[in-house]
C-alpha cells in the first residue's frame, strides 16, 4: 500500500519528499497529489504524456497470459536472483537480515513479478512504477506491500535518492542514470530482457517484432556508466500455447501496437491448436 512506500517518495515538482494527508500526498513545497480510488497516486509531472503507456485491451491480455502461469519460470528466476543479491544496509554494505531497502519494478505493469519478488522477500516494500494508470490500478492490488505510483520511466523517477536496495526491470525501459540515483550503494538492478529466441515461432509465423541478437550488448553498453555486471543467466523453456493464449501473448506486447487484427487472424487460423512456443530471457544483474 501506498503509506508502505511513503518514507521513499519524491515530489515530481521539486523533488522534496511526500507525506501522507487523508487521501493525497503533499510535500513542504505545497505540491498536492490526490490518491485515486484504486488505490495508485500518479506523480507525473504537469507536462508528462501518457501515450506510451499499456492500453486497458494490453493490460487485460497480459493479466490473462500471467495469471495463467505461462512465464512463472520467469517470475522464479527472477525471484531467486532477487533472493541472491540480499538485503543491503543504508551504509551499503550487506546485512543479513538488515534493512534492505525499497523494492523498485520500473516498468510494473500489472504488479506480477514485483508481488513474486516480495513474497520471497519478507517486508520489504515494493513501488511498482508505471506510466499506464490502467496496469497500477491492478498493480495496487496484487500484493500488500506495494505501492503504485504512475510516472515516466524517461523522467527523474519520483523517489528519493538512495531509496532502493532492489531494482527490477522486467521487458521495460530502462534509464541508467536514474536506476543509479536511487539505487543505493551495493543495491542491485535485476533486469529481464528476451533474447533473439524469444517467442521466435510466432515472430515467423506471425510476422511479429524480432528482437535484436546484439540487444544485450546495447543493454550493458547503455548501462556502463552507471552500473556494474554482477552476474547474468539465460531462461529458457517450451510453452504449449492454445489460439487464445496466442492472441494473448501478441496483445500484451509491444507487437500490439503494430499488428493489423484481420492480418493477425488469418495467421493465427493456420497455426496448429496448441503450438509449442520458446520463451527465452536473460536475467542480468547489475550493482551500484
Amino acid at each position: 500500500m501506498l503509506q508502505d512506500i511513503e518514507p521513499y517518495l519524491a515530489c515530481p515538482h521539486c523533488a522534496q519528499p511526500l507525506t501522507l494527508d487523508g487521501r493525497a500526498l503533499r510535500c513542504p513545497g505545497g505540491h498536492s497529489h490526490d490518491i485515486a480510488k484504486q488505490g495508485y497516486v500518479s506523480l507525473l509531472a504537469g507536462d508528462a504524456h501518457t501515450g506510451t503507456g499499456d492500453t486497458a485491451d494490453m493490460v487485460a491480455a497480459r493479466g490473462d497470459f500471467l495469471a495463467a502461469g505461462h512465464y512463472r519460470p520467469i517470475a522464479d528466476a527472477l525471484a531467486e536472483a532477487a533472493t541472491a543479491a540480499g538485503p543491503v544496509a543504508e551504509a551499503g554494505t550487506v546485512a543479513a537480515g538488515g534493512p534492505g531497502g525499497l523494492v523498485v519494478d520500473l516498468g510494473a505493469g500489472t504488479g506480477h513479478y514485483l508481488a513474486h519478488v516480495l513474497d520471497a522477500l519478507p517486508g520489504r516494500p515494493g513501488a511498482a512504477l508505471d506510466i499506464s494508470k490502467f496496469a497500477l490500478r491492478r498493480a495496487a492490488k496484487a500484493h500488500p506491500r506495494i505501492g503504485a505510483v504512475v510516472c515516466d520511466a524517461w523522467r527523474p523517477l519520483p523517489l528519493l535518492d538512495g531509496s532502493a536496495g532492489l531494482v527490477l526491470n522486467v521487458f521495460a525501459p530502462r534509464n541508467g542514470p536514474e536506476i543509479r540515483r536511487v539505487l543505493r550503494p551495493g543495491g542491485t538492478l535485476l533486469l529481464v530482457s528476451p533474447t533473439a529466441r524469444h517467442l521466435r515461432e510466432l515472430v515467423t509465423a506471425l510476422g511479429l517484432l524480432s528482437v535484436d541478437e546484439e540487444k544485450q550488448r546495447r543493454i550493458d553498453e547503455k548501462l556502463g556508466p552507471y552500473l556494474a555486471p554482477a552476474g547474468r543467466r539465460e531462461v529458457e523453456f517450451t510453452m504449449r500455447l492454445s489460439a487464445e493464449d496466442v492472441r494473448t501473448v501478441v496483445g500484451m506486447g509491444p507487437s500490439a501496437w503494430h499488428t493489423d487484427p484481420a492480418r493477425l487472424a488469418e495467421r493465427l487460423a493456420e497455426l496448429p491448436d496448441p503450438v509449442e512456443v520458446t520463451a527465452s530471457v536473460t536475467v542480468a544483474a547489475y550493482r551500484r
